[in-house]
């Protein structure tokens, strides 16, 4: 059987697979046993556990469960909330100063768990309710939150990135510096709309209030004094030295990722017990549960995803595919197009830790061989995936907002976030213009 066919068959399998509704960890490792036993030596379905171990056993991946304890540590405590309310109170006279003190919130957080749902709960379930509250459309609100949690895989502690950089033999230093540009960029892209959608909103209210004499909540924007926002900073400050600490450690050279990841861990475990008194028994064990499901439910994905590669590999689809797209004779940037697309579509069914460990090996090769920087591609893969965090038919964050939210309409959450999906095909239309956006900061650093 030619590699051709035998590569239709095997995506063809998984994507039957993953329609009957197995998840996804249990679909991609089915797909791979049954190709090992048809397919490979039947010596070879012996080795499937060693496998699985040799692949996980990676010192890098060892930071994933412990940036996972850390962003646990401060989301199931009041951490989030005070930081998104002392953001809140900073930002007061902004027009539309509460949604970009969302995305700051989300930001700061997503900067210390590293994980996007976690953030889009953490701050969405304070955040959603104060903008609601304050008059914002239902809609904006969740794509506010929606979009901002996005920005849990791009800024470090990444998780993907995490996985990007074993999959593609990349420095993670490099990489985490390279995602802090672009996510600056789409805070501030972000922030800008929040401005823009807000003026709307307020004038749409303004008219109304003409016409009928109805006040609406948003043309009342709460002010803060000088001694509330004093009072309001002790309850940011320990997080941000905490995320200033945790930056020197690594860019410093002082640890490496999972020796930082364990000592953000360990802060954060600290801080909330000093401040919040959150040390005793029933209180930790909210935290560590939630730990172990997420590090569980990640782990299982990334075994099954590595092993489904590995068989790829094998059976040579993955080296044959990279050869046919290399064989198209497409330029450099038609090519980098065709790879995008592909992953957008991927966006559609799958999360991005599964969308890069099964297409880094196929990918890859042909984007360096055609002069890309990996680190910089990188980053733009991982702002694509972000967009189908929040574009349907998945888009995970989508539900954790219904979730959080669910007296709004689905479809309100859904038109609230296609804005944002635009913001980030912009920013990658920047970077791509402007690649330095990305690449600077690592060869400033670490040279």
């Amino acid at each position: 059987m030619s590699a051709l066919t035998l590569g239709l068959l095997y995506f063809g399998s998984t994507l039957v697979v993953m329609m009957a509704g197995i998840p996804i960890a249990f679909a991609l490792g089915a797909v791979a046993v049954s190709f090992m036993y048809f397919f490979m030596p039947h010596a070879s379905l012996d080795t499937v556990a060693q496998n699985v171990y040799e692949e996980m056993s990676s010192i890098t991946l060892l930071a994933i469960p412990l940036f996972i304890l850390k962003g646990a540590a401060i989301g199931k405590s009041r951490a989030g909330a005070d930081l998104y309310s002392a953001l809140h109170g900073l930002m007061g006279r902004i027009p539309g100063g509460l949604g970009i003190a969302n995305v700051f919130a989300c930001a700061l957080f997503a900067a210390m768990a590293g994980s996007s749902p976690a953030t889009c709960s953490a701050i969405g379930s304070a955040g959603i309710p104060e903008m609601r509250k304050r008059g914002y459309s239902g809609g904006f609100a969740a794509g506010i939150i929606a979009a901002g949690g996005t920005l849990g895989i791009l800024l470090p502690p990444s998780i993907t990135m995490i996985l990007y950089a074993v999959s593609s033999e990349q420095s993670l230093g490099r990489l985490f510096l390279a995602g802090l540009g672009p996510g600056l960029l789409l805070v501030i892209l972000f922030s800008l709309y929040a401005v823009f959608r807000y003026r709307r909103e307020h004038s749409a209210a303004k008219t109304v209030m003409r016409e009928t004499g109805v006040s609406a909540p948003i043309l009342h924007n709460e002010i803060f004094s000088r001694a509330e926002k004093r009072a309001m900073l002790p309850r940011v400050i320990p997080f941000v030295a905490l995320l200033t600490g945790v930056m020197i450690a690594l860019y410093g050279g002082y640890a490496t990722p999972s020796e930082t990841a364990g000592l953000g861990a360990l802060l954060a475990l600290s801080l909330i017990a000093v401040i919040y008194g959150v040390w005793r028994p029933a209180d930790v064990t909210p935290i560590l549960n939630s730990t172990l499901r997420e590090s569980t439910m990640l782990m299982m994905i990334i075994g099954m995803s590595l092993l489904y590669s590995y068989v790829m590999s094998y059976l040579h689809i993955s080296q044959s595919t990279a050869e046919a797209i290399v064989a198209l004779g497409l330029s450099k940037w038609p090519l980098l197009f065709i790879i995008l697309l592909m992953v957008v579509v991927l966006g559609f069914f799958l999360p991005p830790v599964s969308i890069i460990l099964m297409t880094a090996p196929i990918v890859l090769p042909p984007l360096k061989a055609a002069g890309f920087d990996l680190i910089w591609f990188g980053v733009v893969m991982t702002i694509v995936m972000e967009m189908g965090l929040i574009h349907p038919p998945v888009g995970l964050n989508i539900f954790v907002i219904k979730n959080i939210a669910p007296d709004i309409p689905l479809i309100d959450i859904i038109w609230g976030v296609l804005p944002f999906v635009g913001l980030m095909i912009l920013c990658i239309l920047i970077l791509c213009f402007a690649p330095g956006i990305a690449t600077w900061l690592p060869k400033a650093v670490m040279g």
